[in-house]
Protein backbone atom coordinates (compact mmCIF):
# COMPACT_ATOMS: atom_id res chain seq x y z
CA UNK A 1 0.00 0.00 0.00
CA UNK A 2 1.30 4.01 -1.10
CA UNK A 3 2.63 5.91 1.88
CA UNK A 4 -0.24 8.29 1.72
CA UNK A 5 1.36 12.11 3.57
CA UNK A 6 -0.94 15.66 3.66
CA UNK A 7 0.70 18.70 3.89
CA UNK A 8 -0.79 22.27 5.04
CA UNK A 9 0.63 25.22 5.12
CA UNK A 10 1.34 28.22 2.42
CA UNK A 11 0.33 31.67 1.98
CA UNK A 12 3.90 33.45 1.02
CA UNK A 13 6.74 31.45 -1.09
CA UNK A 14 8.72 31.04 2.49
CA UNK A 15 6.11 28.17 3.47
CA UNK A 16 5.62 26.66 -0.13
CA UNK A 17 9.02 26.22 -1.07
CA UNK A 18 9.88 24.55 2.01
CA UNK A 19 6.64 22.11 2.11
CA UNK A 20 7.68 21.26 -1.91
CA UNK A 21 11.07 20.75 -0.72
CA UNK A 22 9.48 17.62 1.48
CA UNK A 23 7.48 16.37 -0.74
CA UNK A 24 9.93 15.61 -3.32
CA UNK A 25 12.47 14.30 -0.55
CA UNK A 26 9.72 11.72 0.40
CA UNK A 27 9.27 10.98 -3.46
CA UNK A 28 12.85 10.16 -3.78
CA UNK A 29 12.86 8.36 -0.39
CA UNK A 30 10.12 6.36 -1.20
CA UNK A 31 8.70 6.26 -4.89
CA UNK A 32 4.94 6.00 -5.17
CA UNK A 33 4.07 8.35 -1.86
CA UNK A 34 0.80 9.78 -2.59
CA UNK A 35 1.48 13.78 -1.27
CA UNK A 36 -1.79 15.93 -0.82
CA UNK A 37 -0.95 19.62 -0.09
CA UNK A 38 -3.74 21.62 1.86
CA UNK A 39 -3.21 25.47 1.59
CA UNK A 40 -5.32 28.44 2.02
CA UNK A 41 -8.06 29.51 -1.17
CA UNK A 42 -6.40 32.39 -3.15
CA UNK A 43 -2.93 32.01 -2.23
CA UNK A 44 0.13 31.84 -3.71
CA UNK A 45 -0.10 27.68 -3.52
CA UNK A 46 -2.74 27.37 -5.59
CA UNK A 47 -0.79 27.92 -8.29
CA UNK A 48 2.39 27.05 -7.42
CA UNK A 49 1.83 23.74 -5.94
CA UNK A 50 0.30 21.92 -8.83
CA UNK A 51 3.13 23.85 -11.04
CA UNK A 52 5.74 21.28 -9.15
CA UNK A 53 3.27 18.56 -10.01
CA UNK A 54 1.05 17.96 -6.63
CA UNK A 55 -2.68 18.12 -5.81
CA UNK A 56 -3.74 20.88 -3.69
CA UNK A 57 -6.85 21.63 -1.98
CA UNK A 58 -7.70 25.34 -0.94
CA UNK A 59 -9.46 26.25 2.44
CA UNK A 60 -11.11 29.41 3.37
CA UNK A 61 -9.15 30.71 5.53
CA UNK A 62 -7.21 33.81 6.56
CA UNK A 63 -4.66 35.20 9.30
CA UNK A 64 -5.41 37.10 11.83
CA UNK A 65 -5.63 41.29 10.49
CA UNK A 66 -3.51 43.33 13.10
CA UNK A 67 -3.68 45.94 11.48
CA UNK A 68 -7.59 46.16 10.65
CA UNK A 69 -9.72 44.27 13.82
CA UNK A 70 -13.15 44.94 11.77
CA UNK A 71 -12.04 41.92 9.08
CA UNK A 72 -11.71 39.66 11.95
CA UNK A 73 -15.11 39.53 12.98
CA UNK A 74 -15.75 36.87 10.49
CA UNK A 75 -12.47 34.74 10.83
CA UNK A 76 -14.25 32.09 14.08
CA UNK A 77 -16.27 31.40 11.43
CA UNK A 78 -14.03 30.78 8.89
CA UNK A 79 -11.77 28.90 11.16
CA UNK A 80 -14.45 26.19 12.34
CA UNK A 81 -15.57 25.92 8.50
CA UNK A 82 -11.38 24.99 7.63
CA UNK A 83 -11.82 22.68 10.55
CA UNK A 84 -15.09 20.98 9.05
CA UNK A 85 -13.24 20.86 5.63
CA UNK A 86 -10.03 19.28 7.00
CA UNK A 87 -11.91 16.85 8.84
CA UNK A 88 -13.54 16.02 5.53
CA UNK A 89 -10.21 15.93 3.71
CA UNK A 90 -8.39 13.49 6.22
CA UNK A 91 -11.68 11.07 5.46
CA UNK A 92 -11.58 11.17 1.96
CA UNK A 93 -7.60 10.94 1.39
CA UNK A 94 -6.65 8.43 4.79
CA UNK A 95 -3.52 9.84 5.24
CA UNK A 96 -1.22 8.19 7.38
CA UNK A 97 0.38 10.98 8.50
CA UNK A 98 0.37 14.96 8.29
CA UNK A 99 2.92 18.12 8.03
CA UNK A 100 2.47 21.25 8.91
CA UNK A 101 5.08 23.94 7.40
CA UNK A 102 3.34 27.17 8.64
CA UNK A 103 0.89 29.10 7.25
CA UNK A 104 -3.17 29.86 7.45
CA UNK A 105 -4.32 26.75 7.03
CA UNK A 106 -1.74 24.41 8.61
CA UNK A 107 -3.42 25.32 12.02
CA UNK A 108 -7.25 23.71 11.59
CA UNK A 109 -5.53 20.53 9.64
CA UNK A 110 -3.33 19.91 12.29
CA UNK A 111 -6.01 20.05 14.82
CA UNK A 112 -7.67 17.65 13.03
CA UNK A 113 -5.55 15.64 12.77
CA UNK A 114 -5.13 15.87 16.43
CA UNK A 115 -8.79 15.05 16.93
CA UNK A 116 -8.67 11.60 15.43
CA UNK A 117 -5.10 10.81 16.99
CA UNK A 118 -3.53 10.89 13.76
CA UNK A 119 0.24 11.22 13.87
CA UNK A 120 1.44 14.58 13.29
CA UNK A 121 5.12 16.45 12.60
CA UNK A 122 5.38 20.62 13.01
CA UNK A 123 8.07 22.41 10.63
CA UNK A 124 8.67 25.58 12.75
CA UNK A 125 11.32 27.67 10.70
CA UNK A 126 12.18 30.69 12.38
CA UNK A 127 13.92 31.39 15.73
CA UNK A 128 10.94 32.48 17.65
CA UNK A 129 7.89 30.11 17.43
CA UNK A 130 4.83 31.55 15.87
CA UNK A 131 1.58 30.67 18.57
CA UNK A 132 -0.32 28.64 16.16
CA UNK A 133 2.90 25.56 16.01
CA UNK A 134 3.32 26.20 19.69
CA UNK A 135 -0.67 25.46 20.60
CA UNK A 136 -0.39 22.74 18.23
CA UNK A 137 2.82 21.22 19.69
CA UNK A 138 1.17 19.25 22.55
CA UNK A 139 -0.07 16.75 20.53
CA UNK A 140 2.45 16.44 17.50
CA UNK A 141 4.50 13.33 17.46
CA UNK A 142 7.53 15.40 15.77
CA UNK A 143 8.94 18.88 15.49
CA UNK A 144 11.44 19.60 13.39
CA UNK A 145 13.44 23.33 14.06
CA UNK A 146 15.96 25.44 12.70
CA UNK A 147 17.29 26.66 15.39
CA UNK A 148 19.34 25.45 18.30
CA UNK A 149 17.45 26.69 21.92
CA UNK A 150 13.62 26.17 20.68
CA UNK A 151 12.89 23.89 23.63
CA UNK A 152 12.25 27.55 25.11
CA UNK A 153 8.76 26.78 23.33
CA UNK A 154 8.67 23.14 22.65
CA UNK A 155 9.01 19.75 25.03
CA UNK A 156 12.60 19.10 24.27
CA UNK A 157 11.95 15.33 23.76
CA UNK A 158 9.59 16.20 20.67
CA UNK A 159 12.65 18.26 18.83
CA UNK A 160 14.38 17.22 15.87
CA UNK A 161 17.12 19.77 14.95
CA UNK A 162 16.95 20.24 10.83
CA UNK A 163 17.44 23.19 9.63
CA UNK A 164 14.87 24.54 7.06
CA UNK A 165 14.37 22.26 3.45
CA UNK A 166 15.27 24.54 0.40
CA UNK A 167 15.41 23.66 -3.35
CA UNK A 168 17.97 21.22 -3.96
CA UNK A 169 19.12 23.27 -6.92
CA UNK A 170 20.51 26.08 -3.97
CA UNK A 171 23.99 26.64 -3.86
CA UNK A 172 24.85 24.09 -6.96
CA UNK A 173 25.17 27.38 -9.92
CA UNK A 174 28.73 29.36 -9.98
CA UNK A 175 29.94 32.64 -11.26
CA UNK A 176 31.51 30.82 -13.96
CA UNK A 177 28.20 29.28 -15.72
CA UNK A 178 27.35 30.79 -18.89
CA UNK A 179 23.65 30.60 -17.89
CA UNK A 180 24.14 32.95 -15.33
CA UNK A 181 24.84 35.80 -17.52
CA UNK A 182 22.57 34.95 -20.05
CA UNK A 183 20.14 35.02 -17.50
CA UNK A 184 20.95 38.49 -16.15
CA UNK A 185 21.36 39.64 -19.59
CA UNK A 186 22.94 43.08 -19.87
CA UNK A 187 25.12 42.64 -16.67
CA UNK A 188 28.91 41.93 -16.60
CA UNK A 189 30.46 38.93 -14.67
CA UNK A 190 33.64 40.96 -13.76
CA UNK A 191 31.47 43.83 -12.00
CA UNK A 192 30.35 43.59 -8.38
CA UNK A 193 26.78 42.34 -8.24
CA UNK A 194 24.56 43.13 -4.82
CA UNK A 195 21.31 41.22 -5.39
CA UNK A 196 17.90 43.08 -3.55
CA UNK A 197 15.43 40.64 -3.04
CA UNK A 198 12.12 41.20 -0.54
CA UNK A 199 10.17 37.49 -0.43
CA UNK A 200 7.88 36.47 -3.03
CA UNK A 201 5.63 39.75 -1.97
CA UNK A 202 8.34 42.51 -2.57
CA UNK A 203 9.23 44.91 0.17
CA UNK A 204 8.01 48.15 0.16
CA UNK A 205 10.99 49.99 2.51
CA UNK A 206 13.32 48.13 0.83
CA UNK A 207 12.80 48.93 -2.67
CA UNK A 208 11.92 52.29 -1.68
CA UNK A 209 15.52 52.64 0.24
CA UNK A 210 17.40 51.04 -3.14
CA UNK A 211 15.25 53.43 -5.54
CA UNK A 212 16.56 56.52 -3.81
CA UNK A 213 20.05 55.49 -3.74
CA UNK A 214 20.24 53.98 -6.90
CA UNK A 215 22.42 56.14 -8.24
CA UNK A 216 24.79 55.78 -5.69
CA UNK A 217 24.84 52.12 -6.27
CA UNK A 218 25.96 52.60 -10.07
CA UNK A 219 28.42 55.40 -9.12
CA UNK A 220 30.27 53.36 -7.10
CA UNK A 221 30.68 50.64 -9.90
CA UNK A 222 28.01 48.40 -8.77
CA UNK A 223 25.59 46.55 -10.88
CA UNK A 224 22.25 45.54 -9.54
CA UNK A 225 19.75 42.68 -9.57
CA UNK A 226 16.22 44.07 -8.33
CA UNK A 227 13.59 41.78 -7.26
CA UNK A 228 10.71 44.06 -6.87
CA UNK A 229 7.53 41.89 -6.19
CA UNK A 230 4.54 43.30 -8.37
CA UNK A 231 3.71 46.37 -6.80
CA UNK A 232 7.05 48.11 -7.48
CA UNK A 233 7.85 46.34 -10.57
CA UNK A 234 6.64 49.28 -12.64
CA UNK A 235 8.76 51.96 -10.77
CA UNK A 236 11.66 50.16 -10.33
CA UNK A 237 11.67 49.47 -14.64
CA UNK A 238 11.11 53.06 -15.04
CA UNK A 239 14.38 54.18 -12.35
CA UNK A 240 16.24 51.35 -14.57
CA UNK A 241 15.67 52.58 -17.90
CA UNK A 242 19.09 53.37 -19.38
CA UNK A 243 21.18 51.81 -17.08
CA UNK A 244 22.14 48.42 -18.16
CA UNK A 245 23.60 47.34 -14.75
CA UNK A 246 20.33 46.82 -13.86
CA UNK A 247 18.10 43.90 -14.03
CA UNK A 248 14.67 44.63 -12.77
CA UNK A 249 11.83 41.42 -12.46
CA UNK A 250 9.08 41.37 -9.79
CA UNK A 251 9.61 37.89 -9.20
CA UNK A 252 12.96 35.74 -9.99
CA UNK A 253 12.35 32.21 -11.10
CA UNK A 254 15.97 31.38 -11.13
CA UNK A 255 16.95 31.94 -7.78
CA UNK A 256 20.23 29.54 -8.03
CA UNK A 257 21.86 31.69 -10.79
CA UNK A 258 20.97 34.86 -8.49
CA UNK A 259 22.73 33.49 -5.95
CA UNK A 260 25.91 32.84 -8.42
CA UNK A 261 25.47 35.72 -9.76
CA UNK A 262 25.27 38.01 -6.28
CA UNK A 263 28.44 39.48 -4.19
CA UNK A 264 26.19 40.44 -1.42
CA UNK A 265 22.19 40.67 -0.88
CA UNK A 266 19.95 42.66 0.87
CA UNK A 267 17.08 40.49 1.74
CA UNK A 268 13.73 40.58 4.59
CA UNK A 269 15.07 37.69 7.25
CA UNK A 270 12.46 35.01 6.39
CA UNK A 271 13.41 31.75 7.63
CA UNK A 272 13.47 30.51 3.46
CA UNK A 273 15.43 33.28 2.49
CA UNK A 274 18.19 32.70 5.34
CA UNK A 275 18.35 29.03 4.23
CA UNK A 276 18.86 29.92 0.74
CA UNK A 277 21.47 32.46 1.77
CA UNK A 278 23.16 29.67 4.50
CA UNK A 279 23.49 27.12 1.87
CA UNK A 280 24.17 29.75 -1.11
CA UNK A 281 26.75 31.49 1.39
CA UNK A 282 26.20 34.97 0.93
CA UNK A 283 27.28 37.99 3.03
CA UNK A 284 23.89 39.42 3.74
CA UNK A 285 22.19 42.73 5.09
CA UNK A 286 18.86 42.03 6.25
CA UNK A 287 16.08 44.21 6.66
CA UNK A 288 13.03 42.19 8.73
CA UNK A 289 9.34 43.04 8.37
CA UNK A 290 8.39 44.54 11.74
CA UNK A 291 4.60 43.41 11.05
CA UNK A 292 5.79 39.76 11.07
CA UNK A 293 3.82 37.96 13.78
CA UNK A 294 5.70 37.97 17.09
CA UNK A 295 8.60 40.28 15.19
CA UNK A 296 10.22 36.64 14.08
CA UNK A 297 12.25 38.11 11.15
CA UNK A 298 13.51 40.47 13.66
CA UNK A 299 14.98 37.66 15.70
CA UNK A 300 15.73 35.33 12.59
CA UNK A 301 18.40 38.71 11.98
CA UNK A 302 19.51 38.75 14.83
CA UNK A 303 20.29 35.17 15.65
CA UNK A 304 23.00 35.55 12.64
CA UNK A 305 24.06 38.62 13.32
CA UNK A 306 25.05 37.09 17.36
CA UNK A 307 27.11 35.14 14.92
CA UNK A 308 28.94 37.49 12.76
CA UNK A 309 26.90 35.66 9.84
CA UNK A 310 25.22 38.80 8.91
CA UNK A 311 24.22 42.73 9.00
CA UNK A 312 20.65 43.92 10.46
CA UNK A 313 19.22 47.16 9.74
CA UNK A 314 15.76 48.09 11.25
CA UNK A 315 12.63 48.50 8.70
CA UNK A 316 12.33 52.18 10.13
CA UNK A 317 16.43 52.95 9.84
CA UNK A 318 16.23 51.27 6.16
CA UNK A 319 15.82 54.43 4.06
CA UNK A 320 18.59 56.68 6.07
CA UNK A 321 21.14 53.50 6.48
CA UNK A 322 20.96 50.62 3.93
CA UNK A 323 22.81 52.05 1.03
CA UNK A 324 25.82 53.34 3.46
CA UNK A 325 25.80 49.32 5.07
CA UNK A 326 25.79 48.16 1.21
CA UNK A 327 28.56 50.64 -0.07
CA UNK A 328 30.82 49.76 3.45
CA UNK A 329 30.45 45.88 3.25
CA UNK A 330 31.17 46.38 -0.90
CA UNK A 331 34.47 48.11 0.18
CA UNK A 332 35.59 45.84 3.16
CA UNK A 333 36.01 42.25 1.12
CA UNK A 334 37.56 40.74 4.09
CA UNK A 335 34.23 40.66 5.86
CA UNK A 336 32.54 39.94 3.18
CA UNK A 337 34.48 37.08 2.88
CA UNK A 338 34.38 36.39 6.84
CA UNK A 339 30.15 36.61 6.74
CA UNK A 340 30.08 34.62 3.74
CA UNK A 341 32.53 31.48 5.46
CA UNK A 342 30.09 32.12 8.94
CA UNK A 343 26.93 32.02 6.90
CA UNK A 344 28.05 28.96 4.84
CA UNK A 345 28.60 27.49 8.99
CA UNK A 346 24.59 27.30 9.61
CA UNK A 347 23.76 25.41 6.10
CA UNK A 348 21.70 22.15 6.65
CA UNK A 349 21.59 20.71 3.04
CA UNK A 350 19.85 17.31 4.14
CA UNK A 351 17.13 19.17 6.14
CA UNK A 352 14.13 18.04 3.80
CA UNK A 353 15.88 14.38 3.70
CA UNK A 354 15.75 14.55 7.59
CA UNK A 355 12.27 15.73 7.42
CA UNK A 356 11.08 13.25 5.02
CA UNK A 357 12.85 10.48 6.99
CA UNK A 358 10.94 11.74 10.05
CA UNK A 359 8.08 11.79 8.28
CA UNK A 360 7.72 8.58 6.93
CA UNK A 361 9.43 6.98 9.91
CA UNK A 362 5.90 8.61 11.87
CA UNK A 363 3.78 7.06 8.77
CA UNK A 364 5.09 3.71 9.57
CA UNK A 365 5.64 3.18 13.30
Amino acid sequence: MATRVIISGGGTGGHIYPAIAIANALRELRPGTEVLFVGARGKMEMEKVPAAGYPVEGLDIAGFNRSNLLVNAGLPFKIWNSLQASRRLLSSFRPQVAVGVGGYASGPLLAAAGLRRLPYLIQEQNSYAGLTNRLLARRAARICVAYPGMEAFFPKEKLILTGNPVRSDIGQATPLDPQVWQYFSGLRPENPTLLVMGGSLGARTINESIAAGLEQLLAAGLQVIWQTGKEFEHQAGTLAQGHPGVWVSAFINAMPLAYAAADVVVSRAGALSISELCIAAKPAIFVPFPQAAEDHQTRNAQALVQRQAGLLVADADARQQLIGQVLALFRDAPRQQQMAERIGQLARPQAARQIAEAVLQLAHS
